[in-house]
């Protein structure tokens, strides 16, 4: 069946759609960013696809850095690398933001789902 919607924002074709790749990575360590009041500096684990750093601006939902360690996220990786603040930023951490809620939370994943694996 077709979509008839004519209120859907912004809307791409499937085949845009189908080029991003999703993996989840594993968090190791965070840090902030120097002169930055709103990034953290990740290096994330992508399994046999080595590692990354991940620039977000996601720093003031995690006052303590350190507290995202180890947590097996969903990552954006076939972006083009940005230079934000003088770092590479190598992808994008997904998460789910309601203003209006005060609501935040980062797309994870069960530990046993291993870095790396491509979410589709």
């Amino acid at each position: 069946m077709a979509d008839t919607r004519t209120d859907a924002p912004n809307t791409i074709p499937y085949d845009h759609f189908a080029q991003m790749e999703f993996r989840v990575g594993r968090i190791m360590r965070a840090q902030e960013v120097p002169d930055a009041d709103k990034l953290l500096r990740l290096e994330v684990d992508f399994g046999p696809y080595g590692a990354r750093q991940i620039i977000s601006g996601i720093r003031a939902y995690f006052p303590e850095p350190a507290q995202l360690e180890g947590r097996h996220c969903v990552f954006a990786t076939n972006l083009a690398p940005r230079v934000i603040r003088g770092l590479e930023s190598q992808g994008m951490i997904l998460a789910a933001h309601n203003e209006e809620a005060g609501a935040f939370a980062l797309l994870e994943v069960p530990p046993h789902i291993p870095p790396g694996t491509k979410i589709n």
